[in-house]
């Protein structure tokens, strides 16, 4: 692919999922576009044996962007990275294509894997803020983390993860567009069992009053 023709997928990609870019001009100074132009060249190098320039260009494109994503990382169509700073992308991840990271999003190892040690993301995911996912397992396609999250075995295609560690809350196949993802459209897994304990507790409140009311008569 020619230089010319990433510059312009890398703008239409940060124009349809950020609404704050109001212009192509804007969209010179995102982190997101720097640090991808970056990554291309730098992983060009690394295919090459370059290990060198290759780490030279991604260390230089982290200390510009804040964002740091090693040249030997595969990363599909359509990476959206929002804001951005403190991104970090491991060595052996692999990124599907049409997926949007914000800032703080960590794909790390757990320092005790060899080999492949950072996890795989499917097609179309979304991670949210601060969300860290730690090994070698993979993030099904069309899935949710939410925000905060510590991801730590293999998520299915379609779900909704949050928590710490992170659990499943919601399996639900609907091939949403990523510019209608929102990171805040999440279940509260806490607050429903709270109000399911509520709803049991009225529940029993009501049957004893009831037993009360019957003893009552029987006494008579």
């Amino acid at each position: 692919m020619g230089i010319i023709k990433e510059i312009k997928e890398e703008i239409k990609i940060i124009r349809e999922r950020d609404p704050a870019i109001h212009s192509d001009w804007e969209v010179l100074l995102y982190p997101s576009f720097k640090v991808m132009l970056s990554y291309r060249r730098a992983h060009k190098l690394y295919l090459k044996g370059h290990y060198f320039w290759a780490r030279y260009i991604s260390q230089r494109a982290a200390r510009r962007t804040g964002i740091e994503i090693h040249p030997g990382a595969q990363i599909g169509k359509g990476l959206f990275i929002d804001h951005g700073n403190g991104v970090i992308i491991g060595e052996t991840s692999i990124i599907g294509d049409n997926c949007t990271f914000y800032q703080g999003v960590t794909l790390g190892g757990t320092g005790k894997e060899q080999g492949k040690r950072h996890p795989t993301i499917g097609n179309n995911v979304m991670i949210s803020a601060g969300a860290k996912i730690l090994g070698s397992f993979k993030i099904g396609d069309n899935s949710k983390i939410g925000a905060g999250s510590v991801v730590l075995e293999e998520v299915p295609p379609c779900s909704t993860v949050v928590g710490v560690p992170g659990r499943v809350v919601k399996n639900s196949c609907m091939d949403i567009p990523q510019k209608e993802l929102c990171q805040t459209d999440l279940p509260d897994p806490v607050r429903e069992d709270i109000q399911n304990l509520q709803r049991a507790n009225s529940e029993l409140i009501n049957r004893l009053l009831e037993l009360e009311e019957r003893v009552k008569e029987l006494s008579k």
